[in-house]
């Protein structure tokens, strides 16, 4: 048989005043200051926060050779050139075959591979030279790394002013053998000089070409 447990009377419960002495033995927070765990946590906190910011500043470091995608600087600079020049080149390819239709000329094929062939080489040095890129060392010698971009703009500006102006010239003054011959690797650099320009420059090459066609007094053929 299950005993019943038998409830206190409320009077038969003493009141009493709670114990307000302080204790008698060492808390818990005066032994961490006696054993200084409270300083050796700070000291281990900003410890830990040095190394943290010291391993941010190596992961962001632009001169790190790696990067999340496994590929170095010096790879992605060379697979930047390639995707540049083969672009160019295959301008450069369309406006050769354009450039001999345009004359009625019959096209031969295998030299037009083998002018393909040279402008891929010279584009590809151009471009790892020339484009701006994270690995890519000073273009002048000497000059302030602050000024450095300025002088690509300046000579991709003076590139894009030279070939424009002289392609227009070379198609009204020259023969159709010098458009040949000229005309695709000169309108190839026009086209790339303009695109690494800014917004502001490559208007003002366009209007420096514009300019040099009206005042020539040049026309479209």
């Amino acid at each position: 048989m299950a005993r019943q447990r038998k409830e206190k009377n409320a009077k038969d419960i003493q009141l009493r005043q709670p114990d307000r002495s302080g204790p008698t033995e060492k808390t818990l927070l005066q032994l961490a200051e006696e054993r200084e765990l409270f300083r050796l946590a700070d000291a281990k906190q900003r410890n830990n926060r040095r190394q943290g910011q010291s391993q941010e500043m190596d992961e962001d470091d632009p001169n790190d050779e790696q990067h999340d995608d496994g590929l170095s600087l010096t790879a992605e600079r060379v697979m930047e050139t390639l995707l540049y020049s083969v672009t160019l080149t295959i301008l450069h390819f369309t406006l050769d075959v354009l450039v001999q239709q345009q004359y009625a000329e019959n096209i031969d094929w295998y030299n037009i591979a083998e002018r393909t062939t040279q402008a891929l080489m010279v584009f590809a040095a151009l471009v790892y030279a020339l484009h701006p890129h994270a690995a890519a060392g000073n273009v002048i010698p000497g000059l302030p790394p602050v000024y450095q971009l300025a002088a690509r703009q300046t000579i991709f500006l003076a590139m894009s002013l030279v070939a424009g102006c002289y392609l227009i010239y070379i198609s009204n003054e020259y023969s159709y053998i010098a458009v040949l011959k000229q005309a695709p690797p000169v309108g190839a650099l026009w086209v790339w000089s303009v695109i690494e320009l800014n917004l502001g420059l490559a208007v003002l090459s366009l209007v420096g070409s514009g300019l040099f066609f009206w005042r020539g007094d040049y026309s479209i053929r």
